[in-house]
């Protein structure tokens, strides 16, 4: 079986902005492709791991650092009010562990929120934000990062590179 986190981080140079939005040795932030909700993030592991249990402590410890940068860039890129967290990576060909960062917007209706915002995945694909969008949001969120992904990221790499 073939594993699509795996497939992208192989060929990370060659990934567009929408699916490299940063890096470090650990981990690789990407927005959702089929996501209707601009600013879906995907913070998955450079490394091929099946549970959260596999994770290396490094890789543990600069997990949280990513999701709380990841979650202050989507409220100063997108006004969300809030980010939801979630991990579950039970789909075929992505049960690669990933997480989900996903901006609560204001204006979300009550029969979105909390799990029920899952909804806006897997849309019909003229709903899904499209490249252009991901690739506007992914500069917006990189111009965010970047000034502290040296200082503030354990292991972080030089400029979306990878290792050290």
């Amino acid at each position: 079986m073939t594993c699509y986190s795996c497939d992208h981080n192989n060929g990370f140079d060659r990934l567009p902005p929408r699916e490299r939005i940063a890096a470090d040795r650990y981990w690789r932030v990407a927005h959702a492709f089929n996501s209707a909700l601009p600013g879906w993030l995907i913070l998955i592991p450079r490394r091929h791991v099946t549970t959260i249990a596999e994770l290396t402590d490094d890789e543990a410890a600069s997990l949280g650092t990513w999701q709380v940068r990841l979650s202050r860039a989507l409220q100063e890129v997108t006004g969300c009010e809030k980010t939801y967290v979630v991990q579950f990576a039970e789909l075929e060909g992505f049960a690669h562990v990933h997480f989900h960062i996903v901006p609560r917007m204001p204006d979300i209706p009550a029969d979105r929120r909390g799990p029920a915002v899952f909804g806006y995945l897997k849309q019909p694909v003229g709903d899904h934000i499209d490249e252009n969008h991901r690739d506007a949001l992914a500069a917006a969120l990189r111009a965010r990062l970047e000034p502290a992904q040296e200082s503030d990221s354990p292991g972080a790499s030089n400029r979306f590179g990878g290792g050290r």
